[in-house]
C-alpha cells in the first residue's frame, strides 16, 4: 500500500469516527433534553430553547404548553388575583360568595375587584365548581389549586381531557413565588420580574420608616366566638410576608399540630378550646382577615387574659383582604403596618 493510499485510509477512518461521535452526541443531548423534564421539581419549568413548548411539573405531572395561552381560566379564585396582577390573558374565574367583607357582587376579592371589572374578567361560578361553566369558555389552559377552600381538584380528571390542567399549590407559597411559577409557565416572566421589583420596593420603604411591635409575634384569623383561631406558619404567604418585613414569627407548640380537621396543611395551625392560649406566645398578635373594631373583641376575651401579648396590649387588625394574599391585598397590607408603625406619619406616601 503507498504511503498516499495510507493517508486516504487514516483520513477515512477519522471521518468515521468523528460522524459515530456527533451522532453519540446527538443522542446524548436528546436523552438530557428528555431527562430534564422527567426530573424537574413540582413547581419547576422547562423551556425550549426558542421559548416554546413549555412544561410546568405538577403534583399530578407534567403539563406541556406548545405555545403561549390565550384563553386561561382559573377555578381558583386565590390564584386569579396574581394572574390579573401580571396581566395574564385570563378570560374566566370562580367566585365566592358574593356582597361579603372580603367579596363585591360578583364573588371577586375586593383588593382586585376593579382590575377585574376593567379586564371584562367573567364569573364562572361562585362557590360550586362547575365543569361545564369552564367547558364553555374553550381555554387553552385551566389552572386548579391544590389546597383551599377554592380547589376545584374533583374537577381534575373532567378537565384535564380538555385542555391543559395544571394543579398548583398556592398554600406553601408567597403570592410572589406563584407570581414567578405563573409567569415563568404562560410565558410572562418579564410581568413577573417587574411587578416583584415594585412590590420589593414597598418592603424596603416600610423598613425604612417603621418601628416594629414588640417581638415575636402571632398571626392569626381569630375566630369570632372566641374559641379559637387559625395560626399562620412560617410556610404560609402571610408569615412569608412578615418575615420579609421584618417581623419574627413565634413558635407554635408542637402540642397544637395534631388537627387535621381541614386537612394536612403547612400554610396554618388550628388552635381552639383549650389549647387556644397556649398557642398565642408572641408578644404581638396580628389579626387577619378582620378589622379594628374585633382587636377589643380579642382584649376583652377574659380567656385570653394571660397570653403576652394582652399583657403587652400589642394587638393589631390588618384589614379583612389579608386572608388571601396577592400583589393587591399584600400592598394594602403593607400601607395598613405602615400607618400602624411608621415613626414618621409623613415618611411614607400611598403605595406605588
Amino acid at each position: 500500500m503507498t504511503h498516499r493510499t495510507q493517508r486516504l485510509s487514516l483520513w477515512a477512518s477519522l471521518l468515521s469516527l468523528c460522524i459515530l461521535m456527533t451522532a453519540c452526541d446527538d443522542a446524548s443531548n436528546k436523552d438530557v433534553s428528555t431527562q430534564s423534564t422527567t426530573q424537574l421539581k413540582i413547581d419547576e419549568v422547562s423551556k425550549d430553547v426558542s421559548g416554546w413548548p413549555r412544561t410546568l411539573m405538577t403534583s399530578h405531572g407534567p403539563v406541556t404548553l406548545t405555545k403561549q395561552p390565550t384563553r386561561i381560566v382559573s377555578t381558583s379564585v386565590t390564584m386569579t388575583g396574581t394572574l390579573l396582577a401580571i396581566d395574564a390573558p385570563i378570560i374566566g374565574s370562580g367566585a365566592t360568595i358574593p356582597n361579603t367583607n372580603i367579596s363585591d357582587d360578583q364573588g371577586f376579592f375586593t383588593q382586585w375587584s376593579e382590575c377585574a371589572s376593567k379586564k371584562g374578567l367573567k364569573v364562572l361560578y361562585q362557590t360550586e365548581h362547575n365543569a361545564e361553566a369552564v367547558i364553555r369558555e374553550n381555554p387553552d389552559l385551566i389552572l386548579i389549586s391544590a389546597t383551599g377552600g377554592d380547589s376545584a381538584l374533583k374537577l381534575y380528571d373532567q378537565l384535564k381531557d380538555i385542555a391543559p390542567t395544571a394543579v398548583i399549590n398556592y398554600g406553601d407559597k408567597s403570592w410572589m413565588q406563584l407570581a414567578k411559577v405563573l409567569g415563568n409557565f404562560i410565558g410572562l416572566e418579564e410581568n413577573a420580574n417587574i411587578l416583584i421589583d415594585t412590590f420589593n420596593q414597598q418592603i424596603d420603604q416600610f423598613k425604612e420608616v417603621a418601628t416594629l411591635p414588640p417581638q415575636p409575634t402571632t398571626a392569626l384569623v381569630y375566630y369570632r366566638d372566641g374559641t379559637g383561631g387559625n395560626i399562620w406558619t412560617s410556610e404560609s404567604a402571610q408569615g412569608q410576608l412578615l418575615t420579609q418585613l421584618g417581623f419574627t414569627l413565634s413558635p407554635i407548640p408542637d402540642s397544637m399540630r395534631g388537627d387535621l380537621s381541614m386537612g394536612k396543611r403547612n400554610d396554618i395551625v388550628i388552635a381552639s378550646g383549650e389549647r387556644f392560649p397556649d398557642a398565642l406566645t408572641g408578644n404581638t398578635l396580628l389579626l387577619f382577615a378582620t378589622e379594628p373594631p374585633q382587636e377589643a373583641m380579642v382584649k376583652n376575651n377574659a380567656y385570653l387574659a394571660e397570653t403576652p401579648a394582652i399583657l403587652n396590649n400589642s394587638i393589631y387588625a390588618v384589614g379583612n383582604d389579608t386572608f388571601r394574599l396577592d400583589y393587591f391585598s399584600s400592598s394594602n397590607m403593607i400601607q395598613r403596618l405602615t400607618n400602624l408603625f411608621k415613626k414618621d406619619k409623613h415618611a411614607l406616601t400611598s403605595n406605588p
